[in-house]
């Protein structure tokens, strides 16, 4: 896959939980991504470990009253932005940025404080993008995001 130039904030899609060109930071300090989550839990269904978790808060401007499901999730220590160490729920998805599909993961977190309610962290953006911080939503002048 040929590197590709995104912007210091990108609009990304996210097609299996139904969200559309999203504002998403670009944060090359962090390792991993992550997303705002107002609440999760681990129930049991059947013996088998579930997390329940709702994306967004009802703030944002896409954010929809649903409730998610996996059993694909772990549990994954991360220092936050203030140093701290924390332990974050894991869950993978599919991101969509210039036409492409590709499987990453996002930890579940509080960005509430924060201004953007995803962060995309080195280890989605390695091997496949360059920043340039003078530019924004790279992808979305791509006419295959559009979708």
């Amino acid at each position: 896959m040929k590197k590709r130039t995104i912007g210091r904030r990108e609009k990304i899609s996210l097609p299996e939980w139904g969200y559309r060109l999203i504002s998403a930071k670009v944060d090359t300090g962090a390792y991993t991504n992550a997303i705002h989550c107002e609440y999760a839990k681990e129930n049991e269904t059947n013996g088998k470990k579930v997390l329940e978790f709702r994306l967004l808060s009802p703030q944002h401007r896409l954010y929809k009253d649903q409730v998610f499901q996996t059993t694909e999730y772990s549990r994954k220590k991360v220092k936050n932005s203030f140093g701290e160490t924390e332990i974050r729920y894991k869950v993978s998805t599919k991101v969509l940025m210039f036409g492409e599909e590709f499987k990453t993961e996002f930890t579940l977190s509080d960005r509430s404080k924060m201004r953007n309610a995803i962060l995309l962290g080195r280890k989605m953006l390695s091997g496949k993008f360059l920043v340039d911080v003078d530019e924004v939503n790279l992808s979305k002048k791509h006419k295959s995001s559009l979708k």
